[in-house]
């Protein structure tokens, strides 16, 4: 009850909201079960500046893609010094626009596939002799998949960049690894155990992401010891480097070689039945409801109020 009246942030209007739907719903039953004046808030059907006018304390980001994890909405609750969980203004803006992660990331020294940025006057040919064959084609600002292709052939490269297009007017191609899909979940200054996943077909898409039990999660993941210490401290890494904060999940590819590379950060990860945090969270001890008291606990602002 210390943390005072809480929203959690849920719905927006995303092309994410149904399962930022999904993800708020089960918070806001976490946080309740734990005593916390917790009330629901969609900001697709309220205007944000109600949160001042109602007295909330504090805010839980359950929102996902654009206004969610770009900064949008957390410029909006630094304006009414409104302490929010996850990433701030900068770090979240910079964690959805997967390009400049990239760009980050490269400077940085931590494994990251080759890419380049495509428009309708790309040469395709070029593209596939760049990064080879199948490539990876998908919006710079969405996640869950939406918008991605892979690519098997060079005729279809139009088609993939047009889908793409149709949600955002960056778009990558990146080069394809094969291996194992891995995500390393940041709780504070902590990279919680792997998660290795196994789709149905090797396709981990919004489907087989939110909608099926198919697909299999094994936590820990069955790698190299060695190998497993070494991702999760470059998760650590790239998690800092992006100057993130307080919770996110980095997807990774090891390949069949053992190097492995960094796909993208997410900065308000999904926290539905099938979502990869929990999963995490639970073989280090830690139960949903107090994942989400402690995500909630370290609300903070880009810049604290004068004492």
């Amino acid at each position: 009850m210390s943390l005072g009246k809480v929203a959690v942030l849920m719905g927006g209007p995303s092309a994410e909201r149904e399962i930022s739907l999904i993800s708020g719903k089960a918070v806001l039953a976490a946080l309740q079960s734990r005593g916390v004046d917790a009330h629901a808030f969609d900001p697709a059907e309220r205007e944000l500046f109600e949160l001042k006018r109602e007295g909330f304390a504090r805010a839980f980001i359950a929102l996902h893609g654009r206004f969610g994890e770009d900064g949008t909405v957390q410029g909006a609750l630094e304006v009414m010094r409104l302490p929010y969980t996850g990433s701030g203004v900068m770090a979240s803006a910079l964690a959805m626009d997967k390009w400049r992660t990239k760009l980050v990331w490269h400077a940085a020294g931590i494994p990251t596939p080759r890419f380049a940025m495509v428009d309708r006057g790309t040469r395709w040919d070029s593209i596939a002799e760049l990064l080879g064959l199948p490539v990876i084609v998908k919006p710079s600002r969405e996640g869950s998949t939406i918008g991605l292709t892979k690519v098997a052939r060079v005729d279809e490269l139009p088609a993939a960049y047009e889908l793409a297009a149709r949600y955002d007017d960056l778009v990558l191609a990146e080069e394809f690894v094969p291996g194992k899909e891995l995500t390393a979940s940041i709780l504070g200054e902590v990279a919680l155990p792997l998660v290795r996943i196994e789709a149905p077909r090797g396709n981990y898409d919004y489907q087989n992401k939110y909608f099926t039990d198919e697909t299999r999660y094994y936590c820990p993941p069955g790698i190299d010891v060695r190998v497993d210490d070494e991702i999760r401290a470059a998760a650590l890494r790239s998690f800092r480097m992006l100057g993130c904060r307080g919770w996110g999940r980095a997807d990774v590819m090891l390949r069949p070689d053992g190097s492995w590379s960094f796909l993208e950060m997410n900065t308000a990860p999904g926290m539905t039945g099938h979502s990869l945090v929990p999963i995490a969270a639970r073989a280090a001890g830690i139960d949903y409801a107090d994942l989400c008291v402690r995500i909630l606990e370290a609300a903070a602002l880009d810049a604290p109020e004068r004492k």
